[in-house]
C-alpha cells in the first residue's frame, strides 16, 4: 500500500467499539505480562536512563536488522495471502532499509562485512522464517509486537539515544525510528487495530496467535538480556554530562552551581530558582525529565492503541 494512499484511510473505523474478543485485545491484555518483563529488563531499564553504550547501541540495531529482514521476507511471500493482505503497508512500516542506512553511519561503507547475527538473535530470526513457510497466519503476531511497539515505545527510545549518544539532530543512526510514511501514528495504529480485529479468526487461531506474541516478546526478551551480558564486558563511555567546573565561571561565583545550591537551602529564593534553572540546563536531568514525561504517554498509547 502506497504511503500517500494511507491519509486517505485513516478515519476508516476510528470510532469503531472495541470488545474483549477482538484479535487486537485478545494480544494487548493476554502479552501483558510480556511486555512488562521486556519493559522492566535492565538493559531497557538502562536505555530509558540515558544510559546506553555506543557498541551496544550498534550491536542492538544489527539485531533489529536481521529481524526485521527475516520479518519483512516472510511478509513479501505472504502479502497476498488473505489472512496478511489487510496488514500489508510496506510504505509505512517497513524498516530494513532504514536499518541498513542506520548501519552504514554506525559502522561505514562495509558494515556488512562487520555484522554478524548474535546467539540470542539466531532462534528469533529462524523462528521468523519457520513461520513464514509453514503457517504465514502467525506472521501477525510477529507483526503485532514489532510494529506497534515501534510506533509507541520506540519514539521514547530514540530521544532518549540521541541525546544520550550525541547523535546528530538531523537523523542520522536513526532512521529506524523514523517512519517517514505515517503522519500520525495514533491514527495508523488505530487504523492497522482494526484491520487486525476484521480478519476472520476462530479461537483456536486466536490462541495461536496469542502463544506467538508472547513468544516473539521472550525473543526480545533474550536479546536484550544478551546485551545486558555483553555490556558488562564494554568499559563504561565516559559522557560529559556534568556540571561546569569553576573555571567556566568567568569568575562570577554566583553562576557556581553548588554556591547557588547552597544558598538556595538556606532559604534565598532567587538562588533556589537559578539552581533549578541550572539543573535543567543539564543534559542528564533533561533526559530523566523527557523519559519520565515520553514514557507515560508512551505506555498510554500502547495500551490505547
Amino acid at each position: 500500500m502506497a504511503a500517500d494512499s494511507t491519509e486517505n484511510i485513516l478515519t476508516e473505523n476510528d470510532d469503531d467499539i472495541l470488545s474483549p474478543n477482538d484479535l487486537s485485545e485478545v494480544l494487548a491484555a493476554g502479552t501483558k505480562e510480556s511486555h512488562d518483563k521486556a519493559e522492566n529488563s535492565p538493559f531497557v531499564k538502562d536505555f530509558l536512563r540515558g544510559r546506553i553504550k555506543r557498541e551496544l547501541f550498534k550491536l542492538g540495531t544489527t539485531a533489529l536488522y536481521y529481524v526485521y529482514s527475516a520479518i519483512e521476507e516472510g511478509i513479501e511471500k505472504n502479502k497476498d495471502h488473505p489472512m496478511f493482505a489487510p496488514l500489508y503497508f510496506p510504505s509505512e512500516l517497513h524498516r530494513q532499509d532504514a536499518l541498513a542506512k542506520d548501519l552504514e553511519y554506525l559502522y561505514g561503507e562495509d558494515w556488512e562485512s562487520k555484522i554478524s547475527c548474535s546467539a540470542a538473535t539466531r532462534p528469533y530470526v529462524d523462528r521468523i522464517h519457520e513461520v513464514g513457510r509453514t503457517d504465514p497466519v502467525l506472521l501477525v503476531a510477529h507483526s503485532w509486537t514489532r510494529y506497534m511497539g515501534d510506533l509507541s515505545g520506540g519514539q521514547i527510545l530514540k530521544k532518549v539515544a540521541q541525546r544520550a549518544l550525541k547523535l546528530p539532530p538531523t537523523g542520522e543512526g536513526l532512521n529506524f525510528y523514523h517512519f517517514e510514511g505515517i503522519h500520525n501514528p495514533t491514527a495508523f495504529k488505530r487504523l492497522y487495530r482494526s484491520r487486525m480485529n476484521e480478519l476472520e479468526v476462530d479461537a483456536e487461531t486466536k490462541d495461536k496467535l496469542l502463544n506467538e506474541a508472547n513468544l516473539a516478546f521472550k525473543f526480545n526478551l533474550d536479546v536484550f538480556t544478551e546485551l545486558q551480558e555483553i555490556g558488562k564486558d564494554i568499559k563504561e563511555e565516559v559522557q560529559d554530562i556534568g556540571f561546569p567546573a569553576h573555571g567556566d565561571m568567568g569568575g562570577d561565583i554566583s553562576k557556581c552551581p553548588y554556591y547557588a545550591a547552597k544558598m538556595a537551602v538556606s532559604g534565598n529564593t532567587a538562588y533556589a530558582c537559578q539552581f533549578a534553572k541550572m539543573l535543567l540546563r543539564q543534559s542528564t536531568v533533561q533526559v530523566i525529565l523527557a523519559t519520565w514525561v515520553a514514557a507515560v504517554a508512551g505506555l498510554a498509547a500502547w495500551y490505547l492503541m
